[in-house]
C-alpha cells in the first residue's frame, strides 16, 4: 500500500511532491531543509536548520508510524564544506545510538539561504 504524506509546504504543492512516501514497509523522507514549514521561515546558522531539518524528517516520519530510531539510511547535501563539520553534533544528538548508513554530498540547494538539506529511508516495524 502507498501513502503519500505532506508537510503543508507550499513547494510540495507547487513542485508536484510529497514530503514522504509509504510504501510498505519503507518510508522514503524527501530532501527537507531547515524551513519551518508552519511560518515558512528559515533560520541563518546551518546548526539550526541541520536540528530544524531533523525535526522536520521526524514528523514526517511520525506521520507515517516511525521514528528517528526507525531510519536506516540518510543523505545530506550541503553547498559548502564548510558547513559539514558543525552538524556533526546535531547529528550525533539525534542519530548517535541509531547509525544509519549515511551519504554527504556537496551541491547547489534551491536557494542560497538554504544551508542543508537532508533525505531519509526508515524501515517500519510493523507496515502501516
Amino acid at each position: 500500500m502507498r501513502r503519500l504524506i505532506s508537510s503543508g509546504s507550499r513547494f510540495e504543492r507547487e513542485i508536484g511532491y510529497s514530503r514522504a512516501v509509504v510504501d510498505g514497509d519503507l518510508v522514503f523522507v524527501s530532501g527537507t531543509t531547515g524551513y519551518d514549514y508552519a511560518t515558512m521561515t528559515i533560520e541563518p546558522g546551518v546548526e539550526a536548520q541541520c536540528d530544524r531539518a531533523i525535526r522536520n524528517i521526524a514528523a514526517a516520519l511520525a506521520e507515517a508510524g516511525a521514528g528517528l530510531e526507525d531510519v536506516v539510511r540518510l543523505l545530506f547535501i550541503v553547498p559548502d564544506r564548510a558547513d559539514w563539520e558543525p552538524c556533526w553534533p546535531v547529528l550525533r544528538r539525534h542519530f548517535g545510538e541509531i547509525r544509519p548508513a549515511s551519504t554527504l554530498i556537496h551541491a547547489g540547494l534551491q536557494t542560497d539561504e538554504m544551508r542543508i538539506e537532508i533525505e531519509a529511508t526508515a524501515r517500519l516495524r510493523t507496515p502501516s
